[in-house]
Order: structure tokens, then sequence, then C-alpha cells
């Protein structure tokens, strides 16, 4: 369950990681908030380490108040004993003090010493016995305060596990969300894999991945007609899924681009491409702007970077990264 919750706790942040087309200053804002969303993001998996730490504290807690519970259950059982034992000797006593009671003036003639040995034992006994009482009266209001200690855990184990499972539920419904949007991805782009194209899922990610060669021509930010029509055929299965965020990610090789008016360096070129593949996106769908995400991440994510002719045609990609909304996640995580 862990590594769902991280999965779409990554899934978030790579979402507010993605930075949008603007120049440098904007650009290091943004990167603070990233930093920002990473240590939120920390203190989520915080979150969940500690559910899962205080509900094997409180098991381990529920299971030690039952061990003392049956040991005071135990120790009662032998003072009740104890107990029954010596209100036998009291009652015997009782009874033989009656007898010298009746008997008393020929006892007092010739046997007053026995008699006041009597008196004593009885007397002992007595204080012995309400003694007894005592504790065995404590130790009955311990065990009770014990037996209210357990409830009350065990009501708060109970409540901690039926948010695990909502918890649970919310994911699964989230991870079949995916996997029916990466189905119907993949049967309408079917006819653009061997292109270039691919679809994928990584941490809880669902990933769209063009090649260059299917939208652009080298150094250009300008998108294909064949690529277009891929980016028409997607977009026509994004907008019938509204609660699915969208981030385009532009992705270069590291080899410096050339000065040009249209832009600076890679970092400005994967960001120009990103945007004009959201202008499609949107241009052919009702998909809410709001929706989208336009970043570049020039030649610093490579997915090979061995330096070589084919590793830099795979590093020169865009990805589409969808990801759904995780609003239930937050609102179950923030009622802790």
């Amino acid at each position: 369950m862990n590594t769902n919750i991280r999965s779409w706790f990554s899934v978030l942040i790579l979402l507010l990681m993605a930075v949008s087309c603007v120049p440098t200053q904007k650009f290091r804002e943004m990167e603070s908030k990233k930093m920002d969303l990473n240590e939120e993001r920390d203190e989520l998996f915080a979150s969940n380490e500690k559910l899962n730490v205080d509900n094997l504290e409180m098991k381990s807690r529920i299971a030690s108040i039952e061990s003392d519970l049956e040991g005071v259950q135990t120790k009662q059982e032998k003072v009740q004993e104890e107990y029954d034992k010596l209100k036998s000797v009291y009652d015997e006593l009782s009874r033989r003090y009656d007898d010298l009671s009746q008997s008393q003036e020929a006892l007092l003639k010739g046997h007053t010493r026995e008699t006041k040995r009597l008196l004593t034992e009885l007397q002992k006994t007595q204080q012995d016995l309400l003694a007894k009482e005592d504790i065995l009266r404590e130790l009955e209001e311990n065990a009770s305060r014990k037996m209210v200690d357990l409830e009350r855990l065990r009501a708060e184990l109970e409540e901690r596990n039926q948010r695990l499972v909502e918890l649970e539920q919310i994911m699964n419904a989230k991870d079949k969300q995916m996997k029916s949007l990466k189905d119907a991805i993949s049967k309408a782009l079917y006819g653009f894999e061997k292109e270039g194209l691919s679809v994928y899922t990584k941490n809880g990610m669902l990933y769209v991945s063009m090649d260059e060669k299917l939208l652009f021509k080298t150094g250009s930010i300008e998108v294909d007609p064949r690529g277009v029509e891929a980016l028409r055929v997607l977009a026509g299965v994004l907008e019938q899924n509204r609660d699915i965020k969208i981030t385009v990610e532009g992705h270069t090789d590291d080899v410096p681009v050339r000065s040009n008016a249209s832009f600076a360096d890679n970092w400005d070129l994967s960001v120009k491409r990103a945007t004009s593949i959201v202008r499609i996106l949107l241009d052919n769908s009702s998909i809410d702007a709001t929706r989208l995400v336009a970043s570049g991440r020039g030649e610093y994510l490579p997915i090979d970077d061995a330096g070589t002719v084919e590793s830099r045609q795979k590093n020169r990609r865009t990805e589409i990264i969808l990801t759904p909304r995780l609003d239930e996640l937050y609102n179950l995580l923030g009622s802790e």
C-alpha cells in the first residue's frame, strides 16, 4: 500500500514540478515552488508512515493491555481463592468462638489463656480477611480501567483501519481509471506506434511519448502534419476524461542549439515545443485550458546518456504526462 501512496504523491509532485514558458526569473520562482511541493510530498509520506506506525503501536498497546488484563484476572482468582479459604477459617473460628462463649464461665475458671489466644487469632484472621477484600476490590477497579482503555484503543484502531480501507479504495479507483485511459489511448493511437509513439505507465502516471521525428523537424517548433493528426486523435480521448491533468514536457539532446531569433537555447526550444503541442490540443478539442501545463526540460532529463547518435535521438522527444486528480486523497489525509 505504501508503494501506491508514494506513486500518487509522485504524481502530484511531478505535475507541479512542470514549469511554464517563462523568463529565467520566473523559472527560478517555479523551482522554489517545486522545492516547497517536494517538502509537502515528504510531509504526506511522513503522515502516511506515521499512520502505519501508530497502527502498529496501537496493536502492541492492545496486546499489552490484554496481557495485563489476563494477569489481573489470574491474580484476582488467586486472591478470591485465598479470600474463600480465610472466610472458611473465619467461619470455623467464629463457630469455635461461639462455643467458647457458651462455656465462658468454665473457660474463665481454668482456660483464660486459651481463650485469649483464640480471640487474638480470630482478630488477626479478621484483619487479614479485610486486607484481602481491599486487594480484591483494587484489582477489580484496575481491571475495569483496563477494559475501558482497551475498548478506547480498539475504537481508535477501527477508525484508523477504516481510513486505510478508504485510502485503498481511492487508490484502486485511480489505478482502474488510469488503466482504462491507457487502453483507450493505446487503441486510438495504435497506428502511430511504429512512427515513434509509445504509451506506458510509470510511478502511477500515464505517459504518451512522441519522438522528435513524429512531431518536429530538427530545430523547429512547428508540428509536422502527421504529428498534428496524432495529437488530434489524442485530444479526442482526453476531452472525454475531464478529471485527468495534462502536462506536456519538451525534451532535447545535449547538443547546443544554434543561435536563432525564435529561441535562445535548448531550454527555450523545449518549452516552445511543448507550448506548440498544448495549442494543438486546445484547438482540436473542448479541453479546459486549466488542465494543461506546458513545460520544457531541455537536455537535463535524458532517457539515455550514452552520448551516441542513437541515444541523442531517443532524448529528443515530447512526453504528454497524464495524472488523476487527488483531491479525495488529500481530503482523507487532511482529516487526520
